[in-house]
């Protein structure tokens, strides 16, 4: 079993309860458990302005799945909860990235990890900092150091909701 670190973020059709049953899904997966689930955050978007605020966290992972297998089951998720990809950067209803997978380095045309922007997007550090604050990227950088060198993008801390499990 392999720990994998998933980031979740929305901001499109009720995002909190987007990246609520995205947890769900990812819990549900094949030869996978969930150890753990970040706080949500809000946080202003990344690329074009002109839309709303992201609701970002993050899932840890206890998976078998291989790294490509586990990218299908994420993109499928997503186009489930009505992903489509028109814009770079733009809204979207759901966006589920592998930020760490164990200490592996991948880097091909479908999967970079670790992700590719992560030293630069406190919204993707800090949940996975809640989750483990001893994380580190596979050629040793703490993420605690890099979250102190982000970017501010104006991240606040949502308050935990109740779940209706029943809903």
């Amino acid at each position: 079993m392999t720990d994998v670190f998933v980031g979740l973020g929305s901001n499109l059709a009720d995002p909190a309860a987007q990246l609520g049953r995205a947890i769900a899904e990812l819990a549900a997966l094949p030869n996978t458990t969930l150890v753990a689930q970040s706080p949500f955050y809000a946080s202003k978007p990344v690329g074009p302005q002109a839309q709303p605020d992201y609701v970002n966290g993050a899932a840890w992972l206890s998976t078998s799945l291989k790294p490509h297998v586990l990218l299908n089951h994420l993109q499928n998720i997503e186009r489930a909860h009505g992903r489509e990809r028109l814009q770079h950067w733009g809204p979207r209803t759901l966006d589920l990235d592998v930020l760490l997978y164990g200490q592996q380095t991948l880097n091909d045309d479908r999967l970079t990890v670790p992700h590719a922007q992560l030293s630069q997007r406190d919204f993707a550090l800090q949940p996975l900092l809640d989750l483990n604050p001893k994380l580190t990227l596979p050629d040793g950088t703490a993420l605690a150091l890099l979250r102190q060198q982000c970017p501010d993008n104006q991240l606040r801390k949502l308050p935990l909701v109740a779940r209706n499990d029943h809903a």
